[in-house]
């Protein structure tokens, strides 16, 4: 049985029953915009990477197991007529661009060894847990995000009933191009409504007046700040909301894979945390900008792989290249750019 490599099709078939209309495919490449994923040859459009992945295709035709340019270890002459043919009108820095320019002959080596880091699993911190020798007034609230039950007494809301469960949400809030979410669950919704009511995804005692312990002076009061992202082909631009923040002493390290983010602010607040990125990042190119309302990173990819989530234990499924010249965002244009080290060789 040989596997069809149409966008939207991958359906195992027989090439003795294989006809013209067998298939059913996307023909045209992806396109994301203001939250919205679809496809430019047809005019569904959904929220979610699930569902975009359910779209049926809208174009018969044959099935085929043959990649218009295989990832191989081979020298090749393509010519290439816009807009009548899928092949590749042009190859630059090993990154095929597709366009409806003009009719060009280029040669172009690929290399088939396709090299994937090991991931690495995140470090997850245990969650803070309360002093029981520390009284509690009645009608604290659980300081858990999510969680909102109040402080009873030490039987109710410290026992073992229902009363005493903690649900919550362990990660921050995620605002990404309409959709809002947290860190450390998959549900995304567009409404701000819709977001305060998202069931905590983790379970375990109520933090009504913390641990006691004492900590320095400088970070008397560890707060979570919201962030939010965008990209180009070429970068990452990040913004982290935090308002008038030290800039003498506060400082972000950049990695190849991970970024360090540590913000001090007023009356002894600090915002410290690891981001791990989803693709390897140039950090030498890589800048940031301290303002009075927000910290806006910028980070240089290090190869031209669109990057589906911010951090790399966010796993959305599968990662492409969408990229247009010109302008500031990565969606909306008439090229379709594919990364010769793109997931999608590497599962081919």
């Amino acid at each position: 049985m040989l596997t069809c490599v149409h966008k939207g099709c991958e359906k195992t078939y027989n090439e003795e029953e294989n006809d013209d209309n067998a298939c059913l495919y996307h023909p045209s490449p992806p396109i994301f915009h203001e939250g919205l994923k679809g496809w430019q040859c047809c005019n569904r459009r959904v929220t979610t990477f699930d569902e975009f992945l359910a779209i049926p295709g809208c174009t018969r035709g044959r099935h085929t197991d043959q990649l218009e340019n295989p990832p191989e270890n081979t020298t090749t002459t393509l010519e290439t007529e816009a807009p009548a043919t899928k092949a590749a009108t042009r190859v630059e820095n090993g990154v095929e661009i597709y366009d409806s320019g003009p009719k060009i002959s280029y040669t172009q080596t690929i290399s088939k060894t396709i090299t994937e880091e090991p991931k690495l699993a995140p470090i997850e911190k245990e969650p803070e847990e309360d002093d029981l020798n520390i009284p509690v007034a009645p009608d604290t609230e659980c300081k858990r995000p999510s969680c909102g039950k109040k402080y009873v007494d030490d039987a109710t809301s410290r026992g073992e009933g229902p009363d005493a469960e903690c649900i919550y949400h362990s990660g921050t809030p995620v605002f990404h191009e309409g959709s809002k979410g947290w860190s450390c669950c998959s549900r995304k919704v567009l409404e701000f409504e819709e977001f305060l009511k998202i069931k905590g995804c983790k379970k375990g005692k109520h933090l009504f007046v913390g641990s006691g312990k004492e900590v320095k002076n400088d970070e008397k009061e560890i707060v979570q700040c919201r962030h939010d992202w965008y990209q180009t082909p070429t970068h990452i631009i990040m913004s982290i909301f935090a308002k008038k923040v030290d800039k003498q002493n506060s400082s972000i390290t950049f990695k190849e894979k991970e970024l360090d983010v540590d913000l001090k602010m007023p009356d002894e607040k600090r915002f410290i945390t690891t981001y791990p990125l989803y693709q390897l990042i140039d950090k030498e190119n890589s800048t940031f900008e301290i303002l009075t309302t927000k910290v806006e990173i910028k980070l240089k990819k290090a190869n031209g792989i669109s990057w589906p989530s911010l951090k790399s234990d966010e796993n959305l499924g599968i990662a492409t290249t969408f990229g247009v010249q010109g302008g500031a965002a990565t969606v909306g244009g008439k090229q379709y750019t594919l990364a010769t080290d793109s997931p999608l060789y590497a599962n081919k």
